[in-house]
């Protein structure tokens, strides 16, 4: 503990303990229901067993003691509540943003204190936004489908009103009645009824926007006994008025008929049954503080509902889901539009996960996530939580290799995430075979995604969009992000005659799904994931195959990648894989371009520059690189006609809005069948230090694709030292059951299920 964090936890405790109950009891009186207030996330229960262990409990301490002294030093820059102008990252967007973070925070001071002057802050704050609120047009900015008044989208003003809600609820009862009436009825009930009635394209839809305007405005009903909102917030309006069809700026649909809305909706639908959110896990992050606070306070209000029950305890289930879509550090995979480096240190996941641990039964393994963490929330859910570390009650969170499912009932799709090796040398590959995912979904059927010591190999771009840095666009989604970023040729998977999946229709991509074929993980030293995708392309079919294998002979884990492709017709096809690093070494001839030009003119293809074109008289092409001190090979079964590209993002990027990360590109050309056959290892390091590179070399000596046809492809993979693996993929029969038959070159091989493994 740092000597700020103890002098502010001598003062906390100084505080507490001399000067007692300082709240402003002839006020008591206006309580309103049997638990009074607070009663939404921080309880009078919680509050009692905070102030009872104050001092006692390292985690929790030091939470307060930075926070105390965080809003300390806000306080004293004074009250600024400016009229709005500005998109993300501007003045007043930042500073509307400021209030209602550090209104919160002052707030859960004020009960856990008694020092009123949090409770000063927070009430002359509201006051001023009382006085400037009737005043307010729709905000100045007219980029969202759905604008705000504080803020340039309604979706910021629901933000806002979680968060002041939540401050609102702990001077309740310290504030008169005539200064509650002020607030509530020029503030809160004319912000939650623009945001509901108000705003019904906004606030009546499937969507992470809708549960934020769900969460706030049954937030502040809760707050107020307010059972209309509260109504409004569960099941939607009854008549929005919305017309069918109808489009938000990302394209995405606003309303589809026969939908239901409400919180309740937005539980049921975009979750699958293992918790996974289609929108991806960035959105699932973001959303995932109003879905739990939101349920929180209705669990300690409304607990006849058992809210964390709903659609088999799913809101629970989702913490879990997305703590296994993180890589080794923490972080997200970048899957659909997701700014890269958001991880389970977020306020939000802070949040969801002391939320989980509190009311989903104590798992101890949560408590290693929030050890990691460093922070608790400052309510009924942080302290038990810092109490149980306190108590070393702590357990390893450890993932595993699984199959999270899509859609409402788990049937549209999947990620599947393999994880292999130790925790200095583990391989993470995540395959994607999903749905959409709604407005914020990419056109990248079969995608893959492949990290080594928590460090991408493979990577997916993410989204074009530099959040809250307003030189950027305003801090919002850069026309790059449809550009370039959602299209197939931005991911790594195969793409037809140079043409998104799905033509790039977002209605006609909603309508399908991937199919998951094979998903084995319970040999640790073989995994495997296979999926399908017949809708992509009309009258093409896809089949990906993806295995880890861990063997002796190999330093680390490696990846065998088959992508089958076979079509009514002929076509080109391209397989990029955007490897991060530098080439070290490759085995073909190839020549530098000595004009940079684009790839092609749509579709994605206008943004990658050209950088060199090859070819491989040799069925095996190999590519070399380092990143972060290790060595890379991508082992490549190919023909003398396949085109060998090297690409680099950036052409037709006028505003530098793109990273200029290179990529590796396979095309087949003219064929209706093509069988990518490729082989991933890490291998080595080099020292920078030493200046000595070990193991740079990679260990195949050959790999062929020994047997294709329509039922089964089969490879083998010759090592340095000999050691042949061969792999067999059956391709139209997946059942374990399955007794299956063929001869290769005269051997006879006879297995049972999906696939066959020989080493």
């Amino acid at each position: 503990m740092t000597l700020k964090l103890k002098i502010a936890l001598i003062t906390i405790c100084f505080i507490v303990f001399s000067c007692g109950e300082k709240k402003n009891s002839e006020n008591n009186e206006h309580a309103e229901n049997n638990q009074g207030h607070p009663n939404l996330i921080l309880t009078k229960k919680g509050v009692a067993q905070i102030k009872a262990q104050l001092g006692k409990v390292p985690l929790f301490d030091e939470t307060l003691a930075s926070v105390k002294a965080e809003v300390d030093e806000e306080i004293a820059t004074g009250i600024d509540v400016p009229i709005p102008k500005d998109l993300s990252g501007g003045y007043t967007h930042e500073r509307h943003k400021r209030n209602f973070l550090f209104m919160q925070k002052a707030g859960v001071l004020f009960q856990i204190l008694d020092d009123e002057k949090y409770g000063i802050y927070v009430r002359d704050m509201l006051l001023e936004y009382a006085k400037l609120y009737p005043t307010l047009p729709l905000h100045p900015q007219t980029r969202s489908y759905a604008r705000g008044k504080f803020f340039w989208q309604a979706l910021n003003d629901s933000n806002w009103l979680v968060y002041t809600s939540q401050a609102y609820n702990c001077i309740y009862e310290w504030l008169t009645e005539d200064q509650r009436n002020t607030l509530e009825n020029d503030l809160f009930k004319p912000l939650a009824n623009f945001l509901s009635e108000g705003s019904p394209q906004f606030f009546n839809r499937v969507h992470n926007h809708s549960t934020w305007g769900n969460a706030a405005v049954g937030m502040i009903g809760l707050v107020m006994g307010d059972d209309d909102l509260v109504n409004k917030a569960l099941y939607g309006l009854e008549d929005d008025k919305i017309e069918e069809g109808a489009k938000d700026n990302d394209g995405g649909l606003i309303k589809e008929v026969g939908q239901k809305t409400g919180f309740l909706e937005n539980i049921k639908v975009p979750f699958s049954p293992d918790g996974y959110y289609t929108e991806g896990p960035y959105y699932q992050r973001y959303a995932m503080y109003p879905f739990m606070l939101f349920a929180q306070g209705l669990d300690n209000v409304k607990p006849e509902l058992k809210i964390f029950e709903f659609k088999d305890g799913v809101l629970l289930k989702s913490v879990y889901a997305l703590l296994n879509l993180t890589d080794s550090d923490g972080e997200f995979y970048p899957l659909n539009d997701a700014q890269k480096g958001m991880s389970y240190y977020s306020r939000e996941l802070v949040s969801a996960v002391d939320i989980a641990y509190h009311v989903g039964g104590n798992d101890p393994s949560l408590l290693s996530i929030i050890e990691k963490q460093g922070q608790v929330l400052l309510d009924d859910s942080g302290i038990a939580a810092a109490i149980a570390i306190s108590d070393g009650k702590a357990q390893p969170f450890i993932k595993k290799s699984m199959e999270i499912t899509d859609g409402p009932d788990g049937s549209e799709g999947a990620i599947g995430i393999i994880r292999s090796g130790d925790s200095e040398h583990e391989l993470n590959l995540v395959m994607k075979y999903t749905a959409h995912g709604n407005s914020h979904g990419h056109y990248d059927k079969l995608s893959f995604l492949l990290y080594h010591n928590g460090n991408e190999v493979i990577q997916d771009y993410g989204m074009v969009r530099f959040v809250n840095i307003e030189q950027k666009g305003g801090g919002n989604y850069l026309k790059e992000n449809t550009t370039w970023a959602k299209q197939s040729i931005a991911h790594n998977t195969v793409v037809q005659n140079e043409t998104s999946h799905f033509n790039g229709d977002f209605e006609t991509g909603s309508k399908y799904h991937s199919e998951g074929y094979i998903f084995d993980v319970s040999n640790p030293d073989f995994q495997i994931v296979s999926a399908k995708e017949n809708n992509a392309y009309q009258g093409t079919q896809f089949q990906r195959t993806m295995a880890v294998l861990k063997t002796e002979t190999f330093e680390n884990p490696f990846v065998v990648d088959i992508f089958k492709v076979q079509s009514e017709t002929k076509n080109q096809y391209d397989l990029p894989f955007y490897y991060l690093g530098q080439i070290m070494s490759t085995n073909f001839e190839y020549e530098r371009s000595k004009e940079l030009q684009a790839l092609g003119a749509k579709n994605g293809y206008q943004h990658l520059w050209k950088e060199g074109l090859g070819s491989n008289d040799k069925s095996n092409t190999k590519l070399s690189w380092l990143t972060n001190q290790r060595f890379y090979t991508l082992t490549s079964i190919t023909e003398k006609v396949d085109d060998l590209i090297f690409a680099r993002i950036g052409a037709n990027d006028p505003n530098f809005n793109l990273r200029p990360d290179p990529a590796f590109i396979i095309r087949k050309k003219n064929t209706n069948k093509a069988t990518f056959v490729n082989i991933i290892e890490a291998h080595g390091h080099y020292n920078p230090v030493s200046e000595i590179a070990k193991n740079a070399s990679s260990n195949i000596s050959e790999a062929n694709i020994i047997f294709n046809t329509t039922d089964y492809t089969a490879v083998k993979i010759i090592d340095l030292s000999n050691n042949e693996i061969i792999l067999i993929i059956s391709n139209l029969n997946n059942s374990k059951e399955q007794e299956h038959t063929i001869n290769i070159d005269g051997e006879t091989f006879k297995w049972m299920g999906p696939y066959y493994l020989k080493q």
